[in-house]
């Protein structure tokens, strides 16, 4: 049986010869930076995804706006369902997003001074669901906006961009505009 008084002072030995030796000193900074580099990588890859979903739902909604903006969406009496369809079969909202999870406001205005835009947000962090849809007539001011709720993994190290519970983001995008005289 080994001991206390050897095994401890063979302890102690290793551990001298630990210290003195610098093959292990890589090692150890990278134990203690990896964690660190990592959470700020996966931070900044999301930062930049969540960019790039936005400038992407900005591309749709103006592209999307269009139809309103000349009359063919009026012209071809489009429902909701059918305008909803029209922005969904874009190439762009296929690749980054669930369709099913777009929602679209279209609202008109007789001027600009009366245009309203009401934070879809409530003091809880939830979206607040109340979609219309009203294209308008020839001449009159429209106002098109596509929500997108975007999970979002990496909120730790005080680092959060959510700005609904859950742990996501609200993506929107407007196009504001006046109808032309189709």
């Amino acid at each position: 049986m080994v001991s206390p008084i050897s095994w401890s002072a063979s302890l102690r030995r290793l551990l001298r010869r630990f210290r003195r030796s610098g093959r292990a000193s890589a090692a150890v900074e990278f134990a203690l930076v990896a964690p660190i580099f990592f959470a700020l990588l996966f931070a900044v890859i999301e930062t930049a995804l969540v960019f790039f979903a936005g400038q992407v739902l900005e591309t749709v909604t103006q592209d999307s706006a269009r139809m309103i903006l000349t009359g063919q969406a009026q012209q071809a009496a489009y429902t909701q369902q059918q305008f909803a369809n029209y922005v969904c079969g874009q190439s762009e909202v296929s690749v980054l997003f669930d369709c099913s999870k777009i929602y679209i406001d279209v609202q008109s205005y007789s001027s600009f001074s009366s245009v309203t835009i009401n934070n879809q947000i409530d003091n809880g962090g939830n979206f607040i669901n109340n979609m219309q849809y009203s294209p308008g007539g020839a001449g009159d001011i429209v106002v098109v906006r596509l929500f997108y709720q975007w999970p979002i993994y990496v909120t730790g190290f005080g680092y959060n961009i959510t700005n609904l519970s859950g742990s996501k983001r609200l993506l929107v995008a407007t196009a504001a505009f006046k109808n032309e005289p189709y």
